[in-house]
């Protein structure tokens, strides 16, 4: 298991070193083409040291990587800007975001999918601002007022990505708990139903729902998260979210064994379309309740 941007660090290096192969290159010739010592190549392959947007746009140049798309991806490990020079957004929020956090969310901004096991609370990318603030408030003891707004508003801000273009593909396995569970009071929970049935009918959004019948399965270990990378499926990763930080998996047999758990809880969740009617359910519920 390895922080955020040690395992960035070594994705970026293991597809630059694929890059240069497929480019038929050695090291040496790499290191020649852009002028460096082939121990700087190694190391930025190796993912032992920190590798600026600038030498990488220089790699890609040199192994004639021209899928704008890919570059993207690998100037964003690297911790590139965007493309007009202004910073990713959640950079103006270093002061208040653990590096880990923000980590998550530059993953989260270059996925191309994600595939999500939730157990306790509705996912971040589907919360309603008065969720958010209510989970924030719990979870985070003795904020201030104006740091929980910014919390939320960062939260708000994330679920942009579900509107990008082309848009974040989310799979998500809600176990029923997280729908039963009283966050924020009844009204809060009867606008995250509704804002549920309305995620679970768009086109890039996939909801399931683990009923409680489903009984012990492997997600009671707890929630994690699978981000998919469409240029580069050497670059997926598991990420595991604890109290003070979250943990990155990212050997093949981790991948493996994740995808395996996720499919295995899908097959047990009610369909997409009988947990959206269980979900439209849930919500007139809670409507027609005292």
């Amino acid at each position: 298991m390895q922080h955020g941007p040690a395992v960035r660090r070594r994705k970026l290096g293991a597809e630059l070193r694929a890059l240069r192969s497929r480019a038929g290159l050695t090291s040496g010739e790499a290191a020649r083409l852009v002028g460096w010592h082939q121990s700087k190549v190694s190391r930025i392959e190796t993912g032992t040291s920190s590798t600026k947007p600038a030498d990488v746009r220089l790699l890609l140049d040199a192994y004639g990587v021209d899928d704008a798309q890919l570059r993207e991806l690998m100037l964003a490990l690297a911790g590139s800007v965007e493309g007009d020079g202004r910073e990713h957004w959640w950079h103006a929020y270093r002061g208040v975001l653990p590096p880990t956090y923000r980590d998550f969310i530059s993953l989260e901004s270059q996925a191309s999918a994600m595939r999500t096991l939730e157990t306790t609370v509705v996912p971040g990318l589907l919360q309603t601002p008065a969720y958010a603030r209510a989970v924030t408030r719990a979870a985070v003891e003795g904020l201030d007022e104006d740091r929980l707004d910014t919390l939320v508003e960062v939260r708000l801000a994330r679920q942009d990505v579900l509107r990008a273009r082309p848009p974040l593909r989310m799979d998500a396995v809600l176990d029923e708990a997280v729908l039963r569970r009283e966050v924020g009071g009844p009204e809060v929970m009867a606008q995250q139903l509704e804002r549920l049935v309305e995620a679970a009918r768009l086109p890039q959004v996939r909801l399931q729902v683990l009923p409680f019948s489903a009984g012990a399965h492997i997600g009671v270990t707890g929630p994690f998260v699978i981000f998919s990378f469409s240029n580069a499926s050497d670059l997926d990763v598991v990420v595991l979210d604890h109290l003070t930080s979250s943990l990155y998996l990212e050997r093949k047999e981790d991948l493996r064994a994740y995808t395996e758990a996720f499919n295995a809880l899908r097959a047990h969740a009610l369909s997409p379309g009988d947990s959206l009617d269980y979900l439209a359910a849930l919500g007139e519920a809670r409507k027609e309740a005292p």
